[in-house]
């Protein structure tokens, strides 16, 4: 495992700024005392792994045993040009290669898997899935395109859940239409009240709640609490 400079001084003993090899990608590894598994995420268009939303995610994930990997899904100079935020077989080759980098650094070695994936990276996550077959053990989506995965959404076998915001009509839509596609374990839950970033006053937390409760039933902790 490789540590960034400066490695997790500033941010508290659970992190540690790591590179994706051999992608040459910054992520941050979040891993509590004794993970029951890590889950790697896939943020969304105009976003990083310096995501507010992500990062509060995965910070509440890692209060219930959860460790975490946000990284960047492009270099500085892949993200000048618009087009890649879209180019969904690009994000999932790049989010494979961090779930197969995660499954071999030493401290999350032989941990089960879940991906979380937002917007675009929603659909990047559900083609790593199908792509990654056994090796994910759960897929949760955040406000996010899954429709966007095409033919991957019939070759997920990976429990999946989609979180969607009540007042964001258009993804309600296209989550639906994708749900009627997935072949695995699914469900479909929509927040009331919330708009596509979940920034009304505790959307983020249902969606922590019910992204816990997933990953918890799925991956070896059913139960677990924040």
């Amino acid at each position: 495992m490789k540590h960034g400079e400066g490695g997790n001084s500033s941010r508290g003993p659970d992190v540690t700024d790591v590179e994706i090899v051999p992608l040459h990608l910054p992520g941050c590894l979040r891993l509590p005392p004794n993970p029951f598994g890590i889950v790697v995420f896939a943020h969304g268009s105009g976003s990083s792994r310096l995501s507010p939303r992500n990062v509060y995610v995965a910070e509440a994930l890692g209060r219930t045993g959860l460790g975490t990997l946000l990284f960047d899904l492009l270099s500085p100079d892949e993200e000048l040009n618009r087009a890649n935020v879209f180019n969904i077989p690009l994000l999932s080759r790049r989010l494979t290669a961090a779930v197969e980098w995660t499954g071999e650094a030493a401290q999350t070695m032989g941990l089960p898997m879940g991906l979380f994936g937002a917007s675009t990276g929603a659909a990047a996550a559900l083609v790593a899935a199908a792509r990654l077959g056994d090796q994910v053990a759960a897929v949760v989506s955040r406000g996010g395109r899954p429709d966007l995965a095409g033919a991957a959404l019939e070759e997920v076998r990976a429990p999946t859940l989609l979180i969607v915001g009540g007042n964001d009509t258009e993804v309600i839509r296209l989550n639906k239409a994708a749900f009627a596609r997935l072949a695995g374990p699914s469900q479909l839950a929509i927040i009331p009240g919330a708009t596509h970033l979940f920034s009304e006053p505790g959307a983020l937390d249902a969606v922590v709640e019910a992204a816990r409760d997933w990953f918890g039933r799925y991956m070896g902790r059913e139960g677990a609490s924040g």
